[in-house]
């Protein structure tokens, strides 16, 4: 069975950024979306980030203007660029990929924490 696996999470200052990645350890046919969302401490799941197969992008507004989204087609990968990050963006991120013909695969998590 195809795992997500994600990876760049860590401990940034408030203002810094990182990346994170996610990859699939084999071939994920007919995917229809990709995308990150997170689970903060004392709160409930919210999307992050989503990207269709053609490329249409969708962002909470939370985080609009300061995480860009992106993802390789050919590599099945997806990777979200964070800057500007704050204490509140604090939380778990899960990597998603939606497939019409596995359905919704979901990584492990990766914490990402912003203190000073």
């Amino acid at each position: 069975q195809v795992q997500l696996a994600e990876s760049g999470g860590g401990l940034v200052q408030p203002g810094g950024s990182l990346r994170l990645s996610c990859a699939a350890s084999g071939r994920i046919f007919s995917i229809y979306t990709m995308g990150w969302y997170r689970v903060a401490p004392g709160k409930q799941r919210e999307l992050v980030a989503t990207i269709t197969s053609g490329g249409t992008k969708n962002y909470a507004d939370s985080v609009k203007g300061r995480f860009t989204i992106s993802r390789d087609n050919a590599k099945n990968t997806v990777d979200l660029q964070m800057n500007s990050l704050k204490p509140e963006d604090t939380a778990v991120y899960y990597c998603k990929v939606g497939s019409w013909v596995t359905g919704d695969l979901w990584g492990q998590g990766t914490q990402v924490t912003v203190s000073a």
